[in-house]
């Protein structure tokens, strides 16, 4: 009997089923140590949504990642190059007594790729993001404040979180 449950916790300790914890996975190749994250490109009319959206990914593969991340492509293994492609702002809610928007909706579309710069080969695209942040808009005007700078670092974040784990586990 004990040589039985030596058996099972033997077994069950060294075998493994494959699995493992999401946002884990690197499926880059082996021989990437450094990234250029140079400035996204802003083909919307939005003045410097692209800094915005190039430092939130370059913060996110320092805090998530080992990479050494530099802005001039020559200095890297890959280059992770973006886009941002479109930019829309609508209201979504109403206030019922006045008719003025309270709530609005900010939609950012992106495309992002990351080129091996030794093979020419690419490691990672994606040419459909597209993230969605709401802001309340202040009914009063002596106590306005524009919400939409606040929403749009919020959405950088999120965008920079999925695009690093989409690159490292290759979705």
């Amino acid at each position: 009997m004990v040589a039985f449950a030596v058996t099972m916790v033997a077994s069950a300790t060294f075998s493994s089923c494959g699995y493992r914890v999401a946002g884990r996975a690197n499926t880059l190749p082996a021989e990437i140590h450094t990234i250029a994250v140079p400035a996204f490109t802003n083909k919307t009319q939005r003045y410097r949504i692209e800094q915005r959206m190039t430092e939130a990914v370059i913060h996110e593969f320092l805090a998530r990642t080992k990479y050494r991340i530099v802005s001039d492509p020559r200095d890297a293994d890959a280059v992770l190059h973006g886009e941002i492609t479109g930019l829309e702002s609508s209201a979504v809610v109403f206030d019922p007594a006045t008719g003025r928007a309270t709530t609005m909706l900010v939609q950012v579309h992106m495309r992002v790729w990351l080129d091996d710069t030794a093979t020419k080969k690419v490691l990672f695209r994606s040419e459909k993001y597209l993230f969605r942040q709401e802001y309340q808009i202040s009914t009063d005007v002596t106590s306005f404040f524009d919400e939409q700078d606040p929403a749009l670092d919020r959405m950088a974040r999120d965008f920079a979180s999925h695009v690093v784990a989409d690159i490292l586990e290759s979705f």
